[in-house]
């Protein structure tokens, strides 16, 4: 696990690895498209790991001037952390996963604020945190209703009437400050 985290967190990996979503299956020259301050030489080392870590797969290739081009894609939910890959982890170790997700959110806003102009109402920027109180099964529905939202439009592809807009989602359940780790 910890390995796997520190192949995926990485902030390049990262933005590798989303630019993936959706059953993608993408060349090194469509994915620099999308990753346009990603230098060439970066990529390519970047996507060498990934591939190595089994985060990413070589789905095809094809001959093109001369040279291979690969096609690449996520390996079968190698990208997502499952519950039993976070059980023998330490806090520790979750901590700094969430540090390093939390930072590369810091960064690509940081990229967002560098350009000459920006209109934050036309781009859509926003960030909001709420309370919200719900039964377990409640939670399960929420759940579900925002992974269908992300399905809708996930498989989109870049296109001129498009803008890219990262849309990061945590969930923080409340912390028991009662010393007892059952619900109430």
């Amino acid at each position: 696990m910890n390995k796997k985290a520190q192949l995926i967190l990485h902030p390049v990996r990262m933005r590798i690895v989303q630019t993936l979503l959706g059953n993608r299956k993408l060349t090194v020259h469509e994915i620099a498209e999308r990753l346009p301050n990603v230098p060439q030489a970066t990529l390519y080392r970047n996507l060498n790991k990934l591939v190595a870590g089994n985060i990413l797969e070589v789905v095809d290739s094809r001959q093109v001037r001369g040279a291979v081009e690969k096609i690449y894609a996520l390996g079968d939910s190698k990208a997502n952390f499952t519950t039993e890959e976070f059980d023998g982890s330490t806090k520790e170790e979750q901590m700094n996963w969430f540090i390093q997700f939390a930072t590369g959110l810091i960064d690509q806003y940081g990229r967002y604020l560098e350009q000459d102009q920006i209109d934050l109402a036309k781009d859509g920027l926003t960030f909001r945190e709420a309370d919200l109180y719900m039964s377990d099964e409640e939670f399960e529905a929420f759940k579900l209703d925002i992974l269908a939202a992300y399905g809708k439009v996930m498989p989109n592809e870049p296109a001129p009437h498009r803008s890219k807009r990262t849309v990061s989602f945590i969930i923080i359940p409340e912390g028991d400050n009662t010393g007892n780790s059952g619900r109430q």
